[in-house]
């Protein structure tokens, strides 16, 4: 063809600059884009060949080689792909593929990094402007009779065409870097961006540096291929020994053969790994291979607890492997990474408009061909089909959850403590996965045995009917179990009662509470994890039959004696007494006969006032400072046994000079079986403490 000279077809000079300044956000991001054409171009051969247009040669091995100069501080990516004809490089090169440049830089002039607009008008090529002063293309098209093209432009408007002297079909691009753009042709630098961006490409991708002092490597000559170039063939000749045979007689013998060795140029290697595993079906890789994947992508060398192989055609194509990792108790220390690909194409990390919220908490990847390569968040926000993906993967995860639950619950049970912080956050985050779980949540009670929640409810209501002799029906057998303990509850109480289920939050500090409660033959489920208030709150938003009520937030009449006649008398007295000594308004007193004659004092906080408290003391650690958390104390209750000596000794002896003294020490010891003691506090304990032994000394 004639040498060509003309401009690009864009309405305005400053196109450009914006593709340069505001393409991406990552510069390094023009090797994916310039990497995957080149990926797209050998399928697409490979396809013509499939459909009987092309044929390959016999030799064909699919390839890409990025060559870093940092002497003539060039890049040079070459495919053998299906290459262009001058028409073809006309119009995907020379006329930008989109339509209304003005529009666009009208829409993108006085904005940065909001949107990604790669994908809006097709413009990866043009990446490459971003770090080279001047772009080279040589292209030779697969079709038969075609003229290798030169093309070549500086980064202005205007190009130049000519014909080329490649004879390979496939395309060449040539970048010459500017010098903010140099690290690029380093090659530990390329090879980094690589991994970053095509460690899963389909093509393999080879990495060398030009001029390099070419490496070597030795083999059997029997595992010699026809493509390795042998620079010499190594012999080391048999050895032998003189030895005494049998006979006493000295003869020499072979100690070790004749070998050949071939030095050959060292066979280059593919940086990426062409067949993950996710693109294989379930059924055919093995426990360690998830392993080895897991350890290689996350460079986690812990084992993850398990994970979960999505694998759909319909009705959009997405593949993928979500593991559950192991983790720390503290929920706030959990950092996952789901990696998100298109066709094998790295897009980008985390991108919570396709994966659910809660599932950024685990790892993985995540491949959805359907998906923008180029992803522009505010255009995935108003998508309804990213939406169908991100309620795809929540019900997968939900259905492998329910399915380790009903089939392998010992496994789902050792799991448990710690998966149950991505469930339950997945359920204060999604109400449809919290539907689909909402009965395979487990509970571990104080025999450390778990229980679902209908489960937790049933055993709730056989306790009930052991305690009280209830033989009340249930509801009808269509119900759920969750639903019969709570109509079971109605009947048997106020129409408007909830069911309480009473929970533990620290098995140490609540040790008191616990004895008191084992000793009646009552049961709590233990829930320590900072997420557990939002979560039973939800819970109980839900389900309007049961609430959640802490250990140590009421006495249950099963801890009392009944028929206490005296009581209120003592509680008169006792409430008198110990508000003179203790100055507490927010305090009340109450006497009852416990049934642990050795329990004297027990203090109690309202579940409603306590979770508030709690509440607050977290908007103080999530900086919201400046608010005084005390204001929202919760109302303590002091119950006082009345079967108990020392406090038969106050209320006989209230104008005791050691009652004062006898009225703190019981409400600190209370306090101290609920919570820690202020340092004051524990200050003014201890030297009572002392105070009290040294009456008994005397």
């Amino acid at each position: 063809m004639s040498n060509k000279h003309g401009n690009l077809s864009i309405s305005s000079d400053n196109i450009f600059p914006i593709i340069k300044k505001w393409m991406y956000s990552d510069h390094d991001i023009f090797y994916r884009e310039l990497i995957s054409n080149g990926c797209d171009a050998i399928t697409k051969l490979k396809k013509l060949e499939m459909m009987g247009e092309y044929t390959l040669p016999a030799d064909y091995k699919p390839e890409i080689h990025v060559i870093v100069n940092p002497d003539d501080k060039t890049l040079t990516f070459i495919d053998n792909g299906l290459g262009m004809t001058a028409d073809e490089v006309e119009e995907y090169i020379n006329q930008i593929a989109f339509s209304g440049a003005t529009d666009f830089l009208e829409k993108y002039k006085d904005k940065a990094n909001e949107d990604q607009i790669i994908g809006h008008f097709g413009l990866g090529f043009y990446s490459a402007f971003m770090v080279a002063d001047e772009v080279h293309i040589d292209t030779l098209s697969y079709k038969d009779g075609a003229t290798a093209v030169h093309w070549e432009c500086d980064g202005g408007t205007e190009f130049d065409m000519k014909d080329s002297d490649r004879t390979e079909v496939g395309t060449k691009i040539t970048l010459f870097l500017n010098e903010d753009a140099l690290e690029f042709a380093n090659e530990y630098r390329a090879r980094e961006v690589i991994e970053k961006y095509c460690s899963f490409m389909p093509v393999p991708i080879y990495l060398t540096k030009a001029n390099a002092e070419p490496q070597y490597e030795t083999i059997q000559p029997e595992d010699k291929l026809d493509t390795d170039t042998v620079i010499e063939t190594i012999v080391e000749e048999a050895k032998t020994e003189e030895k005494e045979n049998e006979n006493g007689k000295k003869e020499v013998v072979e100690v070790s053969p004749r070998t050949e060795k071939l030095k050959i140029l060292k066979r280059p290697v593919p940086l990426n790994d062409t067949n993950p595993l996710w693109t294989k079906t379930p059924s055919e890789c093995t426990d360690e291979e998830y392993k080895t994947f897991y350890r290689k992508v996350f460079m986690d060398y812990k084992e993850p607890l398990f994970w979960i192989h999505l694998n759909m055609d319909y009705p959009f194509n997405l593949k993928g492997i979500l593991y559950f990792p192991k983790i720390n108790t503290e929920y706030d220390s959990i950092e996952g990474t789901i990696k998100l690909y298109n066709n094998q194409v790295f897009i980008a990390d985390n991108i919570k408009e396709v994966i659910p919220e809660f599932l950024m908490l685990l790892k993985g990847v995540i491949d959805c061909p359907d998906l923008p390569l180029n992803v522009s968040r505010s255009a995935l926000q108003n998508d309804g089909f990213v939406k169908k993906i991100s309620d795809y993967i929540s019900k997968k995860v939900a259905d492998k959850l329910i399915g380790m639950c009903k089939t392998e619950k010992e496994s789902y049970e050792k799991y448990w403590d710690d998966i149950s912080p991505f469930i339950k956050f997945g359920c204060l985050k999604d109400t449809k996965f919290c539907d689909k779980m909402n009965d395979y949540i487990l509970f571990k009670n104080l025999d450390d045995k778990y229980l679902t929640l209908p489960e937790l409810l049933k055993e709730d209501e056989k306790a009930d009917e052991n305690t009280e002799g209830s033989t009340e029906d249930t509801a009808s057998d269509n119900a759920s179990d969750a639903d019969k303990t709570a109509d079971t509850a109605s009947n048997s109480e106020e129409k408007d009662e909830r069911k309480p289920i009473y929970y533990v939050t620290d098995p140490v500090q609540q040790g008191q509470y616990i004895k008191m409660f084992k000793e009646q033959g009552m049961d709590a489920v233990i829930l320590n994890h900072n997420i557990d208030t939002s979560f039973i709150s939800q819970l109980e938003q839900r389900n309007e039959k049961f609430k959640f009520m802490r250990i140590d937030a009421d006495l249950t009449d099963s801890l009392k004696e009944e028929n206490a006649e005296d009581a209120k008398e003592a509680e008169e007295t006792l409430s008198k007494v110990f508000k003179d000594t203790l100055k507490n308004d927010k305090l009340t007193i109450k006497a009852a006969k416990l049934k642990n004659a050795d329990i004297a004092s027990v203090i109690t906080l309202s579940e409603e006032g306590r979770r508030m408290q709690d509440m607050m003391k977290m908007y103080a650690m999530n900086g919201m400072g400046g608010m005084d958390t005390s204001m929202f104390a919760a109302d303590q209750t002091l119950t006082l046994n009345t079967s108990h000596p020392l406090v038969q000794y106050i209320l006989n002896h209230k104008d005791s000079e050691h009652v004062p003294m006898f009225c703190q020490q019981l409400y600190d010891l209370a306090v101290l079986s609920n919570q820690p003691l202020s340092v004051d506090a524990m200050t003014k304990f201890i030297q009572r403490s002392n105070d009290i032994m040294m009456l008994l000394a005397k």
